[in-house]
């Protein structure tokens, strides 16, 4: 279970940056090499490299070097412990929002039902004619 929490700790973190997020995303379209993904961002190449490297070490992009090119590609599969995550945070808050839903029906109830018990306003009392 530690071992999953710091996988996923690791996930989270790569996508904490913007510049990591859009290297994500661009990889969403298919494989690119390191010179096409540095292409858009104003940075040295060195920087560049270490947002593969953290993208690399959460397991979200794996790299290969043929010749003098690194081509990147997305593992998807680095994401399934964050949607399991996810789809359990999910269903602890539904379970929370359905009870707090109940909750507010019952007060709801309640307070109709105290409401019907009163004495209507309209009736009149002696001498306030």
């Amino acid at each position: 279970m530690a071992n999953q929490s710091s996988r996923l700790d690791h996930v989270f973190a790569a996508l904490a940056d913007p510049t990591r997020r859009a290297i994500v995303m661009r990889l969403c379209d298919g494989e690119a090499s390191v010179g096409e993904l540095a292409n858009p961002f104003d940075m040295a190449l060195p920087s560049f490299m270490k947002h593969i490297h953290v993208l690399e070490t959460s397991g979200l992009v794996l790299s290969e070097k043929s010749g003098r090119v690194r081509t990147c590609r997305l593992s998807p599969e680095a994401l399934v412990g964050a949607e399991d995550w996810f789809q359990q945070q999910r269903a602890i808050w539904e379970a929370r929002l359905d009870r707090f839903e109940a909750y507010v029906m019952k007060l709801k109830k309640e307070k109709e039902r105290a409401g019907a018990k009163r004495p209507s306003r309209t009736t009149k009392r002696k001498g306030s004619e």
